[in-house]
C-alpha cells in the first residue's frame, strides 16, 4: 500500500495499530515505492470457513486499519482528557487527499473531526449544502437524536482549525465537522464502526452528489423528451387531394 499522508499516520502510531492487527505479516522493508507490505504464507492460510472469510476481510481493511491510528489515539486521549478534567489535546492533521485534510483534536467530552472538500463546480457545492443540511434535520427525529452532530461551512474554516497556516478560504472549499462524543466509541465495537463510517464520508458526500447530478440529468432529458413529442403532436398536417388528367398523369393540390 502506497498513501500519501503515511509519514502523517505514522506518527499517529499507524505501525502499531497494523503490527496488532497483522503482526508477523508485516515485511520488515516495504516493497520499492510503497509504504507498507504484507508477505502472506499461502500454506498458512486458513481453510475454507469462516476464519478463512474474516481472515480475508482483515487484509482488505489494510488501508482503513492505517488510517484508523488518528482517530484511535483521539479516543484514547479524550479519556486521558476527561480523567485529568484537560482541556483538549493536540489538533491531528491528516492530508490524504490534494487540497483536502481530515482535522481530529480531542477535549474532554468530545471529539471532533473536520474534514475540508474542494467542490469543483458550482452545482457541486450546491447539492453538498442541500445533502448536509438533511444530516443536521435528520438528528431532529426522535428515533436518531444519538447521532453525531454535523456542521456545515463554506468557505470560512471551523475556530477549532483557523489558526492552521494553509488553510483555503475560497467558494469551492467547504469545511464539515462532526461532533463525537464518548457514546459514540466507549466500548471497542462501537469505536470500530465510528472509525469505519467516517472514514468513508468524503466518498460517501461526493458520491452521493453525482448520483443527484446524473438523476436530475435524466429527468430533464425525459422532460425533453416529452415537450419534444408534444411539440410533434402539435405540427400541423396539411390535406392534399390527388387527380389525374386524361393522359394518367397525377396532380397534386393542396
Amino acid at each position: 500500500m502506497h498513501i500519501r499522508c503515511w509519514a502523517e499516520l505514522v506518527q499517529y502510531g499507524a505501525n502499531d495499530v497494523l503490527k496488532r492487527e497483522y503482526g508477523s505479516l508485516i515485511k520488515a522493508q516495504a516493497e520499492p515505492e510503497y509504504n507498507v507490505s504484507l508477505e502472506i504464507d499461502l500454506e498458512k492460510v486458513p481453510a475454507e470457513g469462516e476464519e478463512r472469510e474474516t481472515f480475508i476481510k482483515s487484509i482488505a481493511l489494510l488501508k482503513r486499519n492505517a488510517c484508523a491510528a488518528p482517530f484511535e489515539l483521539a479516543f484514547k486521549h479524550q479519556k486521558e482528557l476527561e480523567a485529568s478534567n484537560g482541556a483538549q489535546g493536540d489538533l491531528m492533521q491528516i492530508h490524504y487527499r490534494d487540497e483536502e485534510a481530515i482535522f481530529v483534536q480531542a477535549s474532554q467530552d468530545r471529539v471532533t473531526v473536520i474534514f475540508s472538500t474542494v467542490f469543483r463546480e458550482e452545482t457541486d457545492r450546491i447539492f453538498g449544502k442541500v445533502f448536509l443540511q438533511e444530516f443536521v434535520d435528520a438528528r431532529r427525529q426522535p428515533t436518531i437524536q444519538n447521532a453525531p452532530q454535523v456542521l456545515y461551512s463554506n468557505r470560512d474554516p471551523p475556530l477549532e482549525i483557523r489558526h492552521v497556516s494553509g488553510l483555503r478560504s475560497t467558494d469551492d472549499i467547504g469545511y464539515v465537522t462532526f461532533v463525537l462524543f464518548p457514546r459514540h466509541f466507549a466500548k471497542p465495537d462501537l469505536a470500530s464502526g465510528t472509525i469505519s463510517h467516517i472514514q468513508l464520508f468524503r466518498d460517501y458526500l461526493h458520491y452521493h452528489i453525482k448520483c443527484s447530478k446524473a438523476y436530475m440529468h435524466s429527468r430533464m432529458r425525459h422532460r425533453v423528451a416529452e415537450f419534444q413529442k408534444v411539440l410533434n403532436r402539435a405540427k400541423t398536417e396539411v390535406a392534399t387531394t390527388e387527380r389525374k388528367t386524361a393522359s394518367g398523369r397525377t396532380l397534386t393540390s393542396r
